[in-house]
């Protein structure tokens, strides 16, 4: 059994994608699911929290759904920590569609994590990537459980900020030259972005 564990966050409805299966969309000829879950397969176990369409999974690869579904990011992370052993002492909270996520950007957050309960990537304004970051499993199941408590058990539709408040987080900023591994493809516009860092010859690829 591996200390670390990791969560992707693989629902919502990619409205601004024209409701198209956001993860599956390809990035240099992958789709950003499977560029997320390489970004962290030193990881054990590998949890995928969305809708059964996210079938055809890499073998160890565990897929569970939040309760209720649609219930948003927090009640999706509750529904993975639920998978994750006790023994594990850290886990990554990472969305689907994060196609620059790379192993050294996992590396960079989980150094950074023994004196503090989580670790996030802030952008250039300073702004909390809330779905991409390494937290201490015992602290957020704590968080988690003071979220719940404060809505009366309720988990769905609360806001992750509400966990991340709750938490002592170090913000880590991406010095290094080359794409910003929190950046996510909630548009067109944002997924050509991605292909153009990824050198597809063919920005509309395998829509």
């Amino acid at each position: 059994m591996a200390d670390f564990a990791a969560i992707v966050l693989a629902g919502g409805a990619g409205r601004r994608l024209g409701g198209a299966d956001k993860p599956a969309r390809r990035v240099g000829g992958r789709t950003m699911l499977a560029r997320v879950l390489d970004a962290v397969a030193d990881a054990e176990p590998r949890i995928v929290v969305g809708p059964p369409s996210t079938l055809g999974l890499p073998i160890g690869v565990r897929a569970t759904t939040e309760r209720p579904p649609g219930g948003g990011p927090v009640a999706a992370v509750a529904a993975g920590l639920a998978l994750v052993p006790n023994a594990v002492r850290s886990v990554a909270v990472l969305a689907a569609d994060l196609p620059m996520l790379t192993t050294d950007a996992m590396a960079a957050l989980r150094a950074t994590l023994s004196m503090v309960d989580g670790a996030l990537f802030v952008d250039a304004d300073g702004r909390r990537q809330l779905l991409c970051g390494v937290w201490r499993a015992v602290a957020l199941r704590h968080a988690l459980d003071a979220v719940a408590a404060a809505r009366g058990g309720e988990l769905a539709g609360a806001a992750m900020r509400a966990v991340v408040e709750r938490l002592a987080v170090a913000e880590v900023a991406w010095s290094d030259a080359g794409p910003p591994p929190w950046f996510d493809c909630d548009t067109d516009d944002d997924l050509r972005k991605a292909r153009r860092w990824a050198g597809d010859a063919d920005e509309e690829e395998a829509r």
